[in-house]
This record gives structure tokens, sequence and C-alpha cells, in this order.
């Protein structure tokens, strides 16, 4: 698990910009002087109502209202993290003050709560809604909406006699593309004594019940189960034709009365897991359509893709058929070519057809190198030893076993030189304009 550094960086980016597009519009409220507050209004929102924007700025019809309590509106809608940008200007009209925000709300992911065997989802969501009444379980990448949140699951906690710290982070989706605002509890020392699932077929899978010892034992977390149950588990399934498959969401289960936490009754120190699985229909393999091909034609690509009709939809024989296309665009030297499938299926019939978008992008040859960390001489040998020339067609096959021949059979490049290393760092870099790439490798 990762939390995406980048990405706040860009968050307290956006917060600045936000904050100093609000403070150059404030310059219009009067220096000295205040009114009553009589509306607020808003535009640019697209998942937040006016009314919520209002109880966010903290300001009450009639209150009076300077330069001094417009700024501070617009700091606390900035500081929430709900929006990327915010401004306002007023009217003043009758001895009121008519008040438009102009907003652009922020991206929000969704939310995911890792250990907390205690509660269900919708329990968690409830003690935050109750705090934040637009929640809808996504929030902010940044803001102070985390802490509200935080705080309303610390309170839910202890209202269960669990004094634990709350804290969140953003994290990448475990199980699909963009990030995830991850709320773990800490201290809780809880081990999963079991993981067992509605299918029985599994108890007799023997690669499935020699994996369970990756996770059985470990401490409690729902990310874990569940990177264990696609990694591990959806294979089972995909490769029988089942790609519909419906896995958990992972339960705790404890046999005879549930503890009372509420009378300081505790869960036991590991916990039983439960994972529903529906299989739903198995699948069969109807046909594939490729757009955007040009270097390779669309007869190629049904022959590297293999797959015939009427053949079972091998999930993983299908991600495997992909992966050669994606190698082949490699070999070439389209190294930005991305192989997009989108799956159609026909539920009467139980097949499933693919629409295959492919973006090939440029041909890129061979360009310089960047070496370090080794002698000229040692640098010598690597250059004359790489299957690439100097201008070639950039093929990434044969970049990728070289780099495993530097790491497991560098006698064969260095020969008898006295070169010694335990790592190679390696990467690409691509100049689209000259359609060329260097290769950079670093020697540790």
């Amino acid at each position: 698990m990762r939390t995406s550094l980048r990405r706040q960086a860009l968050i307290a980016a956006a917060l600045l910009v936000a904050l100093s597009s609000a403070r150059a519009l404030s310059a219009q409220a009067p220096a000295t002087g205040t009114a009553a507050l009589k509306e607020v209004h808003t535009d640019g929102l697209t998942g937040l109502s006016e009314a919520q924007v209002a109880a966010l700025t903290g300001l009450q019809p009639g209150a009076q209202v300077g330069k001094a309590e417009l700024q501070a509106a617009a700091d606390k809608l900035v500081a929430t993290g709900l929006f990327e940008t915010v401004s306002y200007n007023f009217k003043t009209r009758d001895g009121g003050v008519t008040l438009n925000f102009h907003l652009k709300e922020a991206k929000r992911v969704p939310v995911y709560y890792d250990n907390f065997p205690w509660f269900g989802d919708s329990e968690l969501n409830e003690a935050v809604k109750a705090q934040l009444p637009f929640f809808d379980g996504t929030l902010p990448e940044g803001g102070n909406v985390l802490d509200t949140a935080a705080d309303a699951i610390r309170a839910l906690l202890a209202t269960h006699k669990l004094d634990l710290p709350v804290q969140h982070q953003v994290t990448a989706n475990p199980l699909a593309d963009g990030n995830i605002q991850q709320f773990t509890v800490e201290g809780a020392s809880i081990r999963i004594a079991s993981l067992e699932f509605s299918d029985k077929a599994l108890a007799d899978n023997s690669a499935v019940q020699q994996h369970l010892t990756e996770i059985v034992g470990k401490p409690y977390s729902r990310t874990m189960i569940e990177i264990f149950l696609a990694e591990q588990i959806r294979p089972v399934y995909l490769k029988m034709g089942f790609l519909k498959a419906k896995l958990g969401p992972p339960e705790v289960r404890l046999s005879g009365t549930p503890p009372d936490q509420r009378k300081g009754e505790k869960l036991p120190d590991e916990i039983p897991v439960f994972v529903p699985i529906v299989t739903n229909a198995v699948y069969k393999f109807a046909d594939a359509q490729w757009t955007g091909n040009n270097v390779i034609s669309s007869i190629s690509l049904s022959g590297y893709f293999g797959l015939k009709p009427g053949a079972l939809a091998d999930g993983m024989e299908i991600e495997a058929s992909l992966d050669r296309i994606r190698e082949e665009y490699g070999r070439r030297g389209y190294l930005d070519a991305t192989v997009q499938p989108t799956s159609v299926f026909d539920d009467m019939a139980h097949t499933v057809s693919y629409n295959v978008a492919i973006n090939e992008g440029p041909q890129y040859r061979m360009g310089g190198w960047v070496i370090t960390g080794i002698s000229s001489s040692g640098e010598q040998r690597v250059r004359s030893a790489f299957p690439i020339a100097a201008g070639d067609v950039f093929d990434k096959i044969k970049y990728e076993d070289f780099l495993v021949a530097l790491q497991n059979h560098a006698k064969e490049i260095f020969q008898d030189a006295p070169i010694h290393y335990e790592t190679v760092g390696h990467w690409l870099k691509p100049d689209e304009g000259k359609r060329t790439v260097d290769v950079l490798l670093d020697f540790k």
C-alpha cells in the first residue's frame, strides 16, 4: 500500500490557488463597516447543495458581515478540501448583503474502511454522515473534512468502549484504477484466525489451501483480504469462465453470542473471516473486434488473441492474449501503445465479446545511453552486448531480456572484467519529438 505523495502535493497546490483566488476578490468588500447578511448563493456545484455550502461557511442569515467575515467564510470553504477553487462577490441592497460564491468542486475518491471488524460499512457511513451531511461514500483527497470524518469514527469507537486512534491516508485502490481514502484504526491487535468461503469447492482446491498461509494469522485488514481474493481466488473462477463471479465483501463471523462492546466485552484476538461467493454463469467467447490498429492487421491481432468463437471464455487466457498483443507492439518499437478491451456480455446466450481499442502511438528507435555505477570499461561492455544498435527500431522484448541477463547472467556480458553490483536500476527516456528512446542504467 502506498500513499500518493504526488497527489497530496497537487492537492496542496490547488488549495493555495483556491485561497489566493478567494482573497483576490475579497478586495471588493468594504474595508470598514458591516451589513446584515440576507442570502448566500453559489454557482458551479455538482455534488453539494447550496444549503450545504452555506452551512460550511458558518455564516448565519441576519448576521452582521464585513470584509473579515466574508474572507473567513471563503477560507473555511478552501480548508474543507471540497473545492478546487473558491471566489466570491457580493451585492449590497436595502441595507443587506447578498453573497455569491463561485466554486469548482474538488475530485472525490471512494472511502474505504480497512480494519474495523466491529462494524459494518453502513454503521461507519452513518457515523460520518451524522457529522458531514453531504457524505455519499466519497471524500476529497485532502482537507479538514477528513479529520472530521476520522473524529466521527473515533466517537463511534468510544461509544463501544474502544479508545483507539483513527488515521486516514490516500492510497492506491487495491482492486481498480485511481485512489481511495483509507481509514484505519491503530492498536487493535486483531489477527485473522481463518478464511472460509461459501463455495465449498475451494476447500478441495490444494492451490487455494496452500495460499491461505499467506493471510491466516496475519493482522486483520480488509485491504489485505481483498487483494488476496483478487490475486489468488478470482483467477480460479476466471479460468473456468465465471467472468462475473462476485467475491465478498469479507465478513467477520463469530460463533455464540456476539460480545457486547458497550459493556466492555471485546472481540477475541483472532477472528474468523467468511467470504460469500456468487459464481454466476459460465461464459463462452463470441468474438473480438479491433479499432485504431494500423501497424498490425485485425487478422494478425485475432491470431495473437488465440481464442476461437464458442470456446470457454477463460479469463486468464484472455488477459494473457491481450498481454501478447501489447508485447507485439513493444517488439515493434511502439512503447506508448495501449490496448484497452471493453467486455460486451450477452447474458441470455452466456457469451462475451470484446471491443478492443488500440492507440498505437509513435514508433521509437534506439537513442543514447546514461550508465552510472560501473567503470568506463564495464560501460563499454554493456553497450557492446546490447542487442539494439543506435538508430534501430527499439525492441522492448530484447531490452527486457537484456535486463534479465544483466541481473542473472552478468558473466556473459562482462566476462572476466571485475564488475561488482547487486541490482541494476533501469529506466527508458523516450523523446516523442525525435521518436528516440534513451536507456538509463544505474548499477548498485
